[in-house]
C-alpha cells in the first residue's frame, strides 16, 4: 500500500511452546514489529485461543488469523468471536482494530476426514465474507445464500460498546480465482508460503484483476505474505536443511501449495512416498535429503542473516506489502533481531 509505514510480522504455528511464543510476541513488539499472524491450519492449535492470549500479552501489535477455515464455524459465530476479540484488544494509537480476520477454504485431505463439505469454495467464501461484514456493522442482517442463511441476526451486544467493528478481513488465497476474489471483496489476501517470487508476481496480478473489478486499484489492497525463514549465522548449512524439511512437508501433504511451488512432479512423487498425512518430524527430515538446494532457496529465506534479508527483499520487490516471517528454528529471536531495524533500500 502506498505511503504506508514499514511493516514486519511474525507467523506462529505450533512448533514452539505456547509460553515461549507469548514471550516472543512481547519481544517482537518491543523491537518494532507491526503484527503477528496465528495459524489455524491443521488440528494443532486453535487460533482463537492463541489470538486472545496474544492480544492480552501485548499492547500495540495487530494480531490476525492466518487463516481460519470457513467450514469449521458459522459466520455469525465468527463475527461474534472477532467482535469479542476486538473488545479485548482495543484499538491502536491510530484508532485501528488490533485484531484482523483471515479466512481460508481449508484443504484436503483434512477437510473430508473431519466431514467438512468443502464444495464450491469461491461461493462459500464470498457468502461468508459478505455476511460477516454486514454483521460487523452491528445492524440486523438477513442473508439467503447457498451456504449462509441468516434470519434477522445481529451481534446483540446489550452492554458495553455496540459501535460498528471496523475489522479488516483477508482471504488466505493460493489459486488464481481465490486471489481475484481477495482483491475484489475484502482488504486483501494473505499470500501463501513455500512459493517463488515468480508465483508472487503472478498472484499480485490476479489480485489486481479482482480489485479493478470492484473499482479499486492494487494500492487499495493489502498484500501480506507468509514467508518461511530459517536463519543461522553459526550453522547456515543446518538452517538450509531445516528449510528443506519444511519444503518436504508441504510437497507431501498440501496439494494447493505443492502446485503453487512449481516443484518438479517427479520430485513431488518421491517426497510423497516418504511423507504422508499426518507425518512425523522424522519423516520430514528423511524427505529433506531429496530436496535440492536451489529449490529451497527459491521458495523461502534460508541461510545467513544476509542471505535471508536478501530473499525477503526479493519478495517485497515482487509486491508483498508485509512479510509475515515464519521462523522454523528452535530460537526465534535471531529472526526478530535480523529484521527489527531492517528494510530494503
Amino acid at each position: 500500500m502506498t505511503d504506508q509505514p514499514r511493516r514486519m510480522a511474525l507467523y506462529l504455528q505450533d512448533k514452539h511452546d505456547i509460553r515461549y511464543e507469548l514471550e516472543l510476541a512481547k519481544y517482537a513488539e518491543a523491537k518494532g514489529f507491526s503484527e503477528i499472524w496465528q495459524a489455524d491450519t491443521r488440528l494443532a492449535r486453535d487460533c482463537v485461543v492463541m489470538i486472545s492470549a496474544l492480544l492480552t500479552e501485548t499492547s500495540r501489535l495487530k494480531i490476525g488469523s492466518g487463516v481460519l477455515p470457513i467450514y469449521t464455524r458459522n459466520p455469525a459465530v465468527i463475527a461474534a468471536t472477532w467482535s469479542t476479540m476486538w473488545e479485548l484488544g482495543g484499538l491502536t494509537a491510530d484508532g485501528e482494530s488490533r485484531v484482523m480476520l483471515g479466512l481460508g477454504a481449508w484443504w484436503e485431505p483434512i477437510a473430508s476426514r473431519v466431514g467438512a463439505d468443502r464444495r464450491k469454495p469461491l461461493t462459500a467464501m464470498r457468502e461468508n465474507i459478505e455476511a460477516i461484514r454486514q454483521l460487523f456493522t452491528m445492524e440486523e442482517v438477513s442473508y439467503d445464500g447457498e451456504f449462509v442463511q441468516l434470519d434477522r441476526v445481529r451481534l446483540d451486544v446489550a452492554y458495553g460498546d455496540a459501535s460498528p467493528r471496523d475489522i479488516p478481513i483477508y482471504i488466505g488465497a493460493t489459486g488464481p480465482k481465490m486471489l481475484e476474489l481477495s482483491g475484489e471483496i475484502c482488504d486483501g489476501p494473505v499470500l501463501n508460503y513455500v512459493v517463488s517470487t515468480d508465483y508472487i508476481r503472478d498472484a499480485v496480478e490476479r489480485v489486481r484483476v479482482g480489485a479493478e473489478r470492484a473499482g479499486k486499484t492494487l494500492d487499495d489492497v493489502d498484500r501480506p505474505e507468509l514467508l518461511v525463514c530459517s536463519l543461522s549465522d553459526d550453522d547456515p548449512a543446518e538452517a538450509v536443511m531445516t528449510g528443506k524439511s519444511l519444503v518436504a512437508y508441504y510437497l507431501g501433504t498440501e496439494p494447493h501449495i505443492m502446485k503453487a511451488s512449481g516443484a518438479d512432479p517427479e520430485l513431488v512423487a518421491r517426497v510423497q512416498e516418504v511423507v504422508g498425512w499426518p507425518a512425523t518430524e522424522a519423516d520430514y527430515r528423511k524427505a529433506a535429503h531429496l530436496i535440492p538446494d536451489d529449490l529451497v532457496r527459491r521458495l523461502m529465506a534460508v541461510g545467513t542473516t544476509a542471505e535471508c534479508q536478501a530473499k525477503v527483499a526479493e519478495y517485497i520487490d515482487a509486491g508483498v506489502t508485509c512479510p509475515i516471517l515464519y521462523p522454523i528454528m528452535d530460537d526465534i529471536k535471531p529472526v526478530v533481531d535480523a529484521f527489527a531495524d531492517w528494510f530494503p533500500v
